[in-house]
């Protein structure tokens, strides 16, 4: 009896030596997993990106055409756009109902500048750009102003700190000519940083929901956060209303490294914060410059 007894304990504590190095091994492979996962979700990203960069790309230069045509009727074939800025708004937000590319563009913004640059009106209810130079928050698009018939950059144009971190733009101008050809301004839209990042990451959410509900393995919905980066910064969803990226999980994206990481191309690995496991994986965004990238990081709850 007592020799059967030490075998039962025996047996009992080589199965719970068992468990706990599954259960290590398990926790270790739950952040490989999400850093394996999230590599197909920052591909998925790719696409999306380049997606809603061709919208602006062949829907602002038809923007432009359809703008100079309001303009006459907002403001007067001859009249002064500077004279009449009710006119330009109401005509800029004409212009984008009747553009199906940028109807459904994640601009964030459509803005008129004079010839020289100088901001005269933008479709927000409130406008922060009238009378301020946008070449100059955005050196890139200069070359419209001389005749390039689009260009596209990044910046950071001088305003209202955003209360989330730093944030830059990705900006893409185009020349408005009168009916005559002759220079009349140019029609400037983007987005920010975060506010990108959001789109992104609020798309995602949703497909990977999608997936799981038409999956025959119903599975638990994963954390999932999306960031832009450059060399600089680290730059979370953000959105007036939303809920951002948790600041301890910026700064640990942050001290990654992500710039040099992705230097090669794609990049992978586990990462923990805060005794959570998560995994990262990572890319450089070429549609918005060589410099800025897409970061994934998830966890499987």
């Amino acid at each position: 009896m007592m020799m059967r007894r030490r075998a039962l304990l025996a047996w009992a504590a080589a199965a719970l030596v068992a468990t706990s190095g599954t259960a290590l091994l398990g926790c270790k492979d739950r952040g490989q997993k999400s850093s394996e996962d999230a590599r197909a979700d920052v591909q998925t990203l790719i696409a999306l990106t380049e997606k809603d960069v061709a919208e602006v790309e062949r829907g602002l230069p038809e923007g432009a055409k359809k703008l100079s045509e309001l303009l006459a009727k907002e403001v007067g074939k001859d009249g002064d756009p500077k004279q009449n800025v009710p006119g330009v708004r109401s005509a800029l937000l004409k212009m984008r109902q009747q553009v199906p590319d940028l109807g459904i563009a994640k601009s964030t913004f459509f803005a008129f500048a004079d010839e020289k640059g100088i901001a005269i009106r933008n479709d927000f209810e409130h406008d922060t750009m009238a009378g301020k130079d946008l070449v100059k928050g955005w050196p890139g698009i200069k070359p419209v102003l001389d005749g390039a018939p689009y260009a596209a950059t990044t910046g950071e144009f001088p305003g209202t700190p955003n209360p989330a971190g730093p944030d830059r733009e990705w900006v893409a101008a185009v020349p408005v000519k009168k009916a005559d050809g002759s220079p009349q301004g140019m029609l400037v839209t983007g987005w920010t940083y975060r506010r990108f990042a959001y789109h992104l990451q609020v798309t995602l959410q949703r497909e990977i929901q999608d997936q799981l509900m038409r999956s025959s393995e119903k599975g638990k919905m994963p954390i999932v956060y999306v960031c832009l980066f450059d060399k600089e910064h680290v730059y979370g969803a953000g959105s007036p209303g939303a809920t951002p990226v948790p600041e301890v999980n910026e700064k640990a994206l942050a001290n990654v490294g992500l710039h040099a990481k992705t230097e090669a191309g794609l990049a992978s690995s586990p990462l923990k914060i805060t005794d959570r496991e998560f995994g990262w994986a990572a890319a450089r965004l070429p549609k918005l410059g060589p410099d800025v990238g897409v970061v994934v990081l998830r966890s499987e709850t």
